[in-house]
């Protein structure tokens, strides 16, 4: 390489040390040697540090040093600290992340009011939630292809407004087919935030600092949701209806929309110090996820998550509701009290469990390199048997089933911050939006785009099923009774106990469907914990992937041997894994 080639040679982020830790910019070089390096990979331990970290463990602080000897890479560009613009755009994107779960869990909160006006039974109150989230995961990968290529902030802008257009317009529908088409009409809204957001996150912070802030990020799936139950409720109470309780998010939304047009999107890849992104085919970029073992293990074990949540999230308030009025006393409870309460538990579960999974994996790492999908997979498998417990307690023991109920969404909200990150560090920059696109695809289709009308549905059958076989009990003990006495008092007393029959067939029913959730959450247990055994290898390919692809541009004639700092190469990886990456890039710039 001549000389002229070399002084135009600017710093790119260096090895995984550097990638993960801009304060080591400021930091003297020490010595060290290729050999240590090479001694890590030998190992079985790839050299890798999770951006999960909340603060620098001993251990990584002495493998981080022999790296910056190695002279991987230059340096990274210093990020002493947040500048405004970065706090802007994280409280901009958490204000709007919040009202859009504020906005996808309101229904659930009136739903009882819901499936009176429009004369609607669980089946078809559960394909509210279905036909959004449908609509939802269709435009995901459609919002993710362009997130990477084009404008995250105007398609976010785009995305915000429909959103809170079709929400309002749908407030006045007097039909069912009407108000569920615009509910379909939300989710293609959604979509385009729910998928770009994150990687604007990414592409702002690194390492211990992109922690906090997706922790931050990811409250707004417990508390949002939380909120839309109680405001959701209360408004429908003070309005007279529930109606109103759409149109809250819609006013919020107008603001949302002004702050995200003043948003400054930053360049992809900016907070690991990519200069220039070559984009690829969307082809080549799915072909390229799916081959890596950690994405698709932990999109699995995430879509556990998505299809509990769903189910919970859209029935929680209603079964609590039917199983408190097999309690004495409480035959006039009203939904709205009972949603208020299921809201509160949701926020508060939601700052202790969020925050926890980072503090979690935080402490675990300094142990166990993968400490992320064991934390999820605890998570998960420590729910399921609390959760399964509320449900049972619910019609004899309040405050019981709501200990269970706190502490079961407390385990399960270890997951959202963690798998996000999961996501962000074993795929480069250039792949994020389309890889977020490709999880949230594949977590609602197979999981909440299915689970409240799959709950609705069984519930609806069984309760047939009771129904029919309790109408020919009852006619044969009304033919015994007419035999031995003409009493119209006993027949009122029996059509009084049907109808409460009916009440109980109605709660059990609900009870025996949502026990498929506690299955789901053990099969999202093992996805995790097979994502455990591959996690440490995919982020350090990701993170050297970064350094690959930045030497291949400076190497004569594409030969990586002959990049001005090719070390990577001698320990990162093995040498059909080299030529297979070199072959890639050829073919992407092709």
């Amino acid at each position: 390489m001549s000389l002229k080639n070399q002084q135009a040679y600017q710093p790119l982020p260096s090895a995984v040390a550097a990638m993960d830790n801009p304060a080591m910019s400021n930091s003297s070089s020490s010595s060290g040697s290729n050999d240590d390096v090479a001694e890590l990979v030998q190992s079985g331990l790839p050299p890798t540090y999770s951006s999960q970290q909340l603060v620098s463990s001993d251990s990584d602080s002495m493998e981080r040093q022999h790296l910056r000897g190695t002279s991987i890479a230059p340096e990274p560009r210093s990020r002493p600290g947040i500048s405004r613009k970065q706090w802007f755009a994280v409280s901009v994107l958490c204000f709007v992340n919040l009202i859009n779960y504020m906005d996808r869990f309101t229904i659930a909160g009136v739903l009882t009011d819901v499936k009176k006006t429009f004369a609607i039974d669980n089946d078809s109150a559960g394909l509210l939630q279905t036909v959004f989230v449908l609509s939802y995961m269709v435009f995901a990968p459609l919002f993710g292809y362009m997130g990477d290529r084009y404008s995250r902030r105007w398609l976010m802008v785009v995305g915000v407004a429909l959103w809170s257009t079709t929400t309002l317009f749908g407030s006045f529908m007097q039909t069912f087919a009407g108000f569920i088409t615009f509910r379909a009409l939300v989710g293609i809204g959604e979509a385009s935030y729910s998928t770009i957001a994150p990687t604007i996150i990414s592409d702002l912070f690194v390492d211990s600092m992109r922690s906090k802030m997706l922790a931050l990020f990811y409250f707004a799936i417990p508390v949002g949701s939380g909120l839309g139950y109680i405001v959701g409720s209360t408004t429908a109470e003070l309005a007279h209806d529930w109606r109103w309780a759409l149109r809250v998010t819609p006013v919020l939304g107008v603001t949302a929309v002004v702050l995200l047009s003043m948003l400054k999107d930053p360049k992809r890849g900016e907070s690991e110090g990519v200069e220039q992104v070559e984009r690829a085919s969307f082809c080549v970029e799915l072909k390229d996820l799916l081959k890596n073992r950690s994405f698709v293990l932990s999109t699995a074990g995430f879509t556990c998550v998505a299809f509990v949540t769903g189910a919970l999230a859209w029935w929680g308030p209603n079964y609590i509701h039917l199983g408190l009025k097999m309690q004495p006393g409480n035959e006039n409870l009203k939904q709205e009290d009972v949603s208020y309460v299921f809201g509160l538990i949701t926020m508060t579960a939601g700052l202790v469990g969020v925050p926890l999974g980072s503090v979690l994996s935080t402490a675990i790492k300094k142990h166990n390199k993968a400490a992320d999908p064991l934390i999820c997979a605890g998570g998960l498998l420590l729910s399921a048997p609390l959760l399964t417990g509320a449900c049972l307690a619910i019609s004899k023991y309040t405050v019981a089933s709501y200990v269970l109920m706190f502490f079961g969404q407390v385990a399960i909200n270890l997951n959202w911050a963690i798998v996000a990150d999961i996501l962000l560090y074993v795929v480069v920059p250039m792949r994020r939006s389309t890889a977020e696109a490709v999880q949230i695809l594949a977590s609602h289709a197979l999981g909440d785009a299915g689970s409240p009308y799959l709950v609705g549905a069984i519930s609806t059958a069984i309760k047939n099923k009771m129904l029919a076989q309790s109408r020919t009990v009852d006619s044969d003990v009304l033919k015994s009774m007419s035999q031995l006495a003409e009493n119209a008092t006993e027949i009122v007393t029996e059509t009084l106990r049907a109808r409460s029959a009916e009440d109980v067939y109605t709660f059990e029913s609900l009870q025996y469907s949502l026990f498929s959730t506690t299955f789901v959450e053990v099969l999202g247990g093992v996805f995790f914990l097979i994502t455990a055994c591959y996690i440490v290898k995919d982020k350090s390919r990701a993170t050297a992937s970064v350094l690959a692809d930045n030497d291949l541009r400076l190497a004569p004639n594409n030969d990586l041997s002959l990049a001005p700092n090719p070390t990577y190469s001698k320990t990162l990886f093995d040498a059909e894994y080299l030529a297979n990456y070199t072959d890639i890039a050829l073919r992407e710039r092709a």
